[in-house]
């Protein structure tokens, strides 16, 4: 059964291995605010206070092993190019090392990666009615972006005052083992619905036409296994929607625990 239209990615939570550092990436760098802390864990969100990332300290934490499944991305979508262009400030500002920059014929997009390397995007999505379609998918690229038409939009040069209202987790993407069994996971299990197929190595699922809520990869290699429990990364990730049941799936194959939840 397809996941309703409105479902979405809510919040992601993750393991990490030094709370203070963290939180002045987090916080200093990318604009959250802390709004609430439990012990050794931090929840964060923009300004409009909706929790989008959870930090839960582990201080035996190891580094995510290069050839494993588990967390490849989490990307935070910004309402606006202005707020893409104020983010790529920021990271220019704070001499933050951008890993990556892409135009994906559907969104423009900035890479980073933690204190502790979990990659993270920062992205604005192209007008829906731009988006084009060949050969019965979804048309998607990786092409390059110019930095300088973002940095320059009309608005990016308005103080930073962090993440503005309207920030939301825009999708996730993994490292699988094997795309054939995520796919049955993640659309026979979970309910999303495959957008692209042809991209190599990966496969990109989402709900209500989204261009992706879920990327799916084997660039860590084709049956990687796990993370052990003690490595950094993705913990688990939310799929919210007014129209399912809620529940707790595990996806063995990664690690991550799954979390459909009734809002």
């Amino acid at each position: 059964m397809a996941l309703p239209g409105d479902a979405h990615i809510g919040q992601v939570s993750l393991t990490i291995s030094d709370l203070d550092r963290s939180l002045s990436f987090y916080r200093d760098v990318l604009g959250f605010v802390e709004a609430k802390r439990v012990g050794r864990s931090s929840f964060l969100a923009p300004d409009d206070g909706r929790v989008l990332i959870e930090l839960h300290e582990r201080t035996d934490a190891i580094a995510k092993p290069r050839r494993s499944s588990g967390l490849f991305h989490f990307a935070i979508l910004v309402p606006s190019r202005a707020a893409l262009g104020r983010s790529l400030r920021r990271l220019a500002e704070t001499r933050w090392p951008i890993s990556g920059a892409a135009d994906h014929m559907v969104s423009e997009a900035l890479y980073v990666a933690d204190p502790d390397g979990l990659g993270i995007e920062i992205y604005r999505d192209q007008p829906r009615a731009s988006w084009r379609v060949s050969n019965g998918e979804l048309a998607m690229g990786t092409d390059p972006l110019d930095l300088q038409a973002v940095h320059d939009e009309p608005g990016a040069e308005t103080p930073w005052r962090g993440l503005e209202s309207g920030t939301i987790m825009g999708h996730v993407h993994l490292h699988a083992p094997h795309l054939d069994a995520a796919e049955a996971f993640y659309c026979g299990r979970i309910g999303f619905e495959p957008v692209v197929r042809r991209y190599p190595g990966a496969l990109f699922v989402s709900a209500g036409g989204y261009h992706h809520h879920l990327g799916l990869n084997t660039w860590a290699g084709v049956g990687a296994p796990p993370p052990p429990e003690n490595a950094v990364g993705l913990r688990s990730f939310t799929i919210e929607s007014r129209g399912v049941q809620t529940e707790n799936v595990r996806d063995e194959s990664t690690g991550v625990d799954v979390l459909l939840i009734q809002k």
